[in-house]
């Protein structure tokens, strides 16, 4: 595992401090621009909150349970983006933008009170990370995690092209074939895809689903409007996403993390990471793009670390 822990820049955004001001344990609905949001409060710890913002586009919160030990310390908050798990479901695809999801998560930290808080992304989260304290600013946020990034849909496409060029060369061959087919949707198609996600998503055979996402399925649709078939075959609007060139104008610590296996790859994020002056880097040991699915507990300590040294900044 690498990492670069330099605590000693943090000193230069002062102290941080406490946060008693924290939304009480629980769920709900907020409307949003579009319909209604599930989100959840876990936690009534004294440190600053943590709202997460979960990958797909189309995926959920669900594996942001795994946080939830952290409740002792801080309050975490997670929430289904609109369109996908317990939210609502319109049908108006003009909803599915980068834009659209910024004023979404806007409105949902105004209504829950959240004037200070770590921000954490993970893959398409920190693309909305991103985007919102680029647009919005940094006012009232303590920190900013960029979990398994995707700040770079062309970076994110080469490294993809990169990684299938190292699968067997008859699960290349039937990909291929059946992109240039137009048949993603075939039963050959998600068996070959199936060798990339168990090399760079789980780091292994695809595990049990959590018992808390068995209630709130994801969103093929958002998926596949706003990203694509499958991880590595990019068709959609985000096709040309890319924050890369903005990067330092974030002036808040910034952690960066992702897995050795990861679609997000080490050497890519490593690139991420010294385009922000001061920010750190980590990467966990024998994880893919699930990083807090395969690896919850180190997860954990390497957040809670970073959180900690936020806050304890100048104190």
């Amino acid at each position: 595992m690498k990492r670069l822990f330099l605590a000693a820049l943090l000193l230069s955004f002062g102290s941080i401090g406490i946060c008693r001001d924290a939304p009480e344990p629980g769920q709900g609905f907020i409307d949003v621009p579009g319909g209604p949001v599930w989100y959840k409060v876990t936690g009534t710890g004294a440190g600053i909150p943590v709202l997460t913002l979960h990958g797909g586009p189309g995926g959920t919160s669900c594996k942001f349970s795994l946080l939830e030990p952290l409740g002792e310390k801080r309050t975490i908050i997670r929430y289904d983006q609109l369109g996908t798990g317990r939210s609502g479901r319109p049908d108006d695809v003009s909803l599915w933008t980068v834009e659209h999801y910024v004023e979404e998560l806007h409105v949902l930290r105004q209504k829950l009170g959240l004037t200070q808080m770590h921000l954490l992304g993970h893959s398409w989260g920190a693309s909305l990370a991103a985007a919102y304290v680029l647009e919005k600013g940094t006012d009232g946020i303590a920190s900013v995690i960029f979990s398994s990034p995707l700040l770079s849909t062309p970076l994110w496409v080469r490294d993809a092209n990169l990684q299938r060029s190292q699968l067997p060369e008859d699960v290349q061959r039937t990909l291929t074939e059946h992109e240039k087919a137009g048949t993603t949707d075939s039963k050959e198609y998600e068996a070959a895809s199936e060798v990339y996600y168990e090399r760079h998503m789980y780091a292994g055979k695809r595990p049990e689903t959590l018992a808390a996402c068995k209630s709130a399925p994801w969103s093929q649709s958002v998926y596949e409007y706003m990203w694509g078939p499958q991880e590595f075959y990019a068709t959609g609007t985000l096709v040309d996403f890319d924050v890369t060139d903005r990067l330092h104008e974030i002036h808040v610590p910034v952690l960066f993390m992702t897995g050795e296996f990861d679609e997000a790859r080490p050497e890519t994020v490593a690139g991420f990471q010294k385009l922000i002056p001061g920010s750190q880097f980590t990467v966990i040991a024998d994880a893919g793009h699930s990083t807090l699915g395969k690896k919850p507990e180190e997860y954990r300590m390497i957040l809670e670390s970073f959180l900690e040294s936020v806050e304890n900044s100048g104190q």
